[in-house]
């Protein structure tokens, strides 16, 4: 956890402290002067802080994920918390996504896809870790990923709507 910077040992484990207990004190209300005072940071630091892990102020949202076995209850808690986009699908409805296509319609539909998720502030992602890794990589933005298992999940997985909920409570 010590790092050398030129002339001076830094000790990273410290200033992960420092942020964790700034990033609580501003969730639980403390002003960023008073959050800052207490620290021994200066109130704009707090501020550039918050603007480097800001994902949310009020943005477009995409929920996307497969194989999921609950699908309906997902789309319907989507539409209730007004998520802009939502892609969903069980494993069967993947697989006929894909064998319902030629190879190149295939990678035009999947291309579309991508370009539609490149248009949202964030998309929350549910799927295996490599899934959630590939969409980061695709999108080049905010991606929060939900891992429902490690890859390849064969079976549909179900994801509880209300860590979801929870999830797009805190991006608002």
């Amino acid at each position: 956890m010590l790092l050398r910077i030129g002339e001076k040992i830094i000790n990273k484990h410290k200033i992960h402290q420092a942020i964790d207990e700034v990033l609580e004190m501003r969730s639980k209300g403390f002003s960023q002067q008073e959050a800052a005072k207490r620290v021994g940071l200066d109130r704009t630091v707090i501020s550039k802080i918050e603007t480097l892990g800001e994902v949310r102020k009020g943005g477009l949202v995409a929920l996307v994920g497969f194989p999921i076995k609950n699908c309906e209850e997902l789309e319907q808690m989507a539409r209730q918390e007004g998520i802009d986009f939502f892609l969903l699908l069980s494993e069967k409805e993947r697989w006929n996504f894909v064998e319902s296509k030629s190879g190149v319609e295939l990678f035009n539909d999947i291309m579309e896809i991508v370009a539609t998720l490149r248009k949202y502030d964030v998309v929350i992602m549910l799927g295996s870790n490599m899934r959630i890794k590939l969409m980061e990589t695709l999108l080049d933005k905010e991606v929060i990923g939900v891992e429902i298992g490690a890859s390849p999940i064969a079976d549909d997985k179900y994801v509880d709507p209300e860590t979801v909920r929870d999830i797009i409570h805190q991006l608002r």
